[in-house]
């Protein structure tokens, strides 16, 4: 921080931090697995997650369009900590808009600030509630709070001293969200296999066998589980939209430099760099309208699965683009251009992934076409 002038804006003082402290260990995070975890705490105390939480909240009061900027700034340098930073703001997105102050109370703040670093783990539970997979957790009402057990084989973010915000089922009830500590009692945390990247993200296996979950770490009892994942789904989807951003960004920069002495052959590739930039200009422009409608509450979850879809088909276009503009030096495993193409792949396939948000599309205007047609 030190290093930082205090009178840069946010964005300027993210990308300032990002420059110096992330960009030197990208090539760590993504190839020895290091995971970030000094840069992720100064950037919360840059209030790098907490762009969309109320200043009482221990947030600065914006909304998710900063926070889907800063998410694109540390992309463009490190896809791996983007999507750390979109666990981290994504939980606090969770805590800000729980109906239950006590949860609030407890874990809001030092999320937001980045004092506890906390992962998200409800890919199992979208996919469910889209139709995808059986849930792997299953809750039962304990004394004061729920008996939670099953697993979870990907959960990042994670950690003895970290937070994770999960779902479970109630049988003949529905759905309990809930906070649970790395080192509660009965919580076990286990390696994954290695992946061809995003290493340094800190995922884990999570198996529950007994964990007890006092009412105070609940975030969405049963009864409020339908409107509050219907209130909080389109902020965390959408934020997921600045990985994609930052990685398109930094492949263009690949691009413009292979073009300056292969511009000639280059010119025959299908997607070059000016359309890719045009695509993404749109993408930010329809992403930064929603985020306004989301803070509100007031966005269509149609709009926001279609911006999310069409940042996945662009991310992926724009890093296979700058592979290609820079032919052999970009099939190098120390090469940016290959780093990228491994993100943006998993920004393709991170939850919701590319099938899936074609399937809910596909889903919610079928659903669109049959009501319009009774009304007809």
């Amino acid at each position: 921080m030190s290093a930082i002038s205090s009178d840069l804006s946010l964005l300027d003082a993210v990308a300032a931090q990002a420059r110096l402290e992330l960009a030197p260990l990208a090539d760590a995070i993504d190839r020895q697995g290091l995971y970030p975890r000094e840069y992720l705490r100064k950037l919360g105390a840059l209030g790098g997650f907490a762009a969309a939480i109320p200043v009482e909240h221990g947030g600065l009061g914006q909304d998710l369009g900063p926070q889907i900027d800063i998410t694109s700034i540390v992309a463009s340098h490190c896809g791996s900590t983007a999507f750390l930073v979109w666990c981290q703001s994504s939980c606090a997105w969770y805590l800000w808009h729980s109906p239950n102050a006590d949860v609030r109370a407890r874990y809001l703040k030092p999320v937001a600030k980045g004092e506890l670093l906390a992962g998200t783990g409800m890919s199992n539970a979208v996919k469910h509630l889209a139709g995808i997979e059986r849930i792997h957790l299953t809750a039962k009402r304990g004394p004061d709070g729920y008996i939670v057990n099953g697993s979870l084989p990907w959960v990042s973010n994670v950690g003895e001293d970290h937070l994770v915000i999960v779902a479970a089922s109630i049988e003949n009830e529905g759905y309990v969200m809930f906070a649970v500590h790395g080192r509660a009692a009965g919580l076990a945390l286990h390696d994954c296999p290695d992946f061809s990247g995003l290493e340094g993200t800190q995922t884990l296996n999570l198996r529950f066998k007994d964990v007890t979950v006092p009412n105070g770490d609940v975030l969405a009892h049963p009864d409020q589980f339908e409107a509050y994942i219907r209130r909080i789904k389109p902020g965390f989807v959408l934020g997921q939209v600045g990985m994609g951003f930052g990685i398109t960004e930094n492949s263009l920069k690949t691009i413009r430099e292979s073009n300056v002495s292969h511009a000639h052959v280059n010119v025959f590739l299908d997607d070059q760099g000016g359309d890719l930039a045009a695509r993404l200009a749109i993408l930010r422009r329809r992403a930064a309208a929603l985020a306004n409608q989301i803070q509100r509450g007031e966005a269509a979850v149609l709009d926001v699965l279609k911006v999310r879809a069409e940042t996945s088909e662009l991310t992926l276009a724009a890093a296979n683009s700058a592979v290609l503009h820079a032919g052999a030096k970009g099939y190098l495993m120390r090469h940016p251009a290959q780093r990228r193409l491994r993100e943006a792949v998993f920004v393709a396939i991170v939850t919701p992934a590319l099938k899936h948000l074609r399937k809910e599309i596909s889903d919610l205007e079928s659903r669109q076409a049959e009501a319009e047609a009774e009304a007809a």
